[in-house]
């Protein structure tokens, strides 16, 4: 017992594993919330796009001497609006308008980076640097993933309606455009929060995992945000843990932690479950 106590309470003596915590936590609450509504609106790959596109506005920002947050917000809406408006002024699907537009924007950050000399490194901003948050990068974090989640908390409902049927929310009046940009800077908001914590590739598992896991697991959407919740911010603090332990990569930790949840409840889920699924299967006459 005492061992087991040690291993969770040990990491904690040192300072900068209390933030490595505090953040990873924040991100994984505000990740979790908005990807219960990606889920249901089908916009993984939105995040997946967003997330690579950040790149060359933390490029540009660190050029202009700007904190890499704006940077990375701005570009990051860019591409959500720039793919909207493609997909609703071309032929071409959605998905495909977002593998084109992400892909190359993330192709120019990579040519930006090699090109402009900087003491950054480059693993930083693709994987997170967990371990080397600073107080004020905790301060940045919770005012960015605070306001997004005061905003999902006022407007929940009007952003669940749309993502469940955009059609009967404008019939009844919802602004939809609005809602639908909206949902678009929220997406971005928690992409530069979650930056320090995973990095640019590994937010999309923090973005999709949680939401997915949790529409196995119940009907009810109010509880679908609980679940997500709590299966985010419990893989994000036992991943930090772990990476301590194993001297790992903590976002990918904390990520393969939200995997493994996953394949849980898409085993085991009370009603959704494979095996629950093939057990009702092998029972019918």
């Amino acid at each position: 017992m005492t061992e087991l106590f040690d291993w969770f309470a040990g990491p904690l003596a040192y300072p900068f594993m209390q933030r490595a915590l505090m953040i990873s936590v924040m991100v994984a609450a505000v990740c979790a919330v908005l990807s219960c509504y990606l889920v249901l609106k089908g916009w993984s790959l939105m995040g997946d796009a967003v997330s690579h596109a950040v790149l060359p506005g933390i490029v540009l920002a660190h050029v202009l001497n700007l904190p890499y947050a704006v940077g990375a917000f701005a570009a990051g809406l860019s591409c959500a609006v720039f793919t909207g408006y493609l997909s609703a002024n071309s032929r071409v699907k959605e998905d495909t308008v977002m593998g084109i537009v992400f892909s190359g924007m993330f192709g120019i950050g990579l040519v930006m980076f090699t090109k402009i000399d900087t003491d950054q490194h480059l693993n930083h901003i693709l994987f997170g640097n967990v371990l080397g948050v600073t107080p004020r990068d905790l301060i940045e974090t919770a005012i960015v993933a605070g306001g997004t989640l005061l905003v999902v908390l006022l407007k929940g409902r009007d952003l669940l309606l749309y993502c469940f049927d955009p059609n009967h929310a404008r019939s009844i009046g919802l602004p939809v455009m609005w809602l639908h940009y909206g949902l678009l800077v929220l997406l971005a908001l928690t992409i530069v929060a979650s930056l320090k914590a995973v990095g640019i590739i590994l937010v999309v598992a923090m973005l999709v995992a949680p939401g997915a896991t949790a529409y196995l697991l119940t009907d009810s959407f109010d509880r679908m945000l609980v679940i997500a919740t709590v299966v985010a911010t419990s893989s994000a603090a036992l991943g930090t843990l772990v990476s301590f332990h194993i001297d790992g990569a903590t976002g990918a930790c904390i990520v393969l932690t939200q995997a493994v949840v996953f394949v849980l409840a898409f085993l085991f889920a009370p009603k959704r479950g494979l095996l629950r699924q093939t057990g009702e299967i092998g029972s019918r006459p």
